[in-house]
């Protein structure tokens, strides 16, 4: 069986460990009234609205 030559240091194995803990943009949808971009299931902060009605009043 293969046995190491050197110690891998401790950065090294943090850091290959750390590099699943990617964090990814949050997804994002179009407002079907507006047209703005936002996040899903989310009240659209241009308009207003959610799901077909008016959830908050947006001056």
């Amino acid at each position: 069986m293969a046995v190491p030559k050197k110690k891998t240091s401790k950065s090294k194995t943090r850091s290959r460990r750390a590099s699943a803990w990617k964090l990814a943009a949050a997804p994002r949808s179009t407002c079907p009234r507006c047209h703005e971009a936002k996040l899903p299931h989310v009240v659209c902060p241009n308009c207003g609205w959610y799901h077909g009605r008016q959830a908050i009043e947006v001056e």
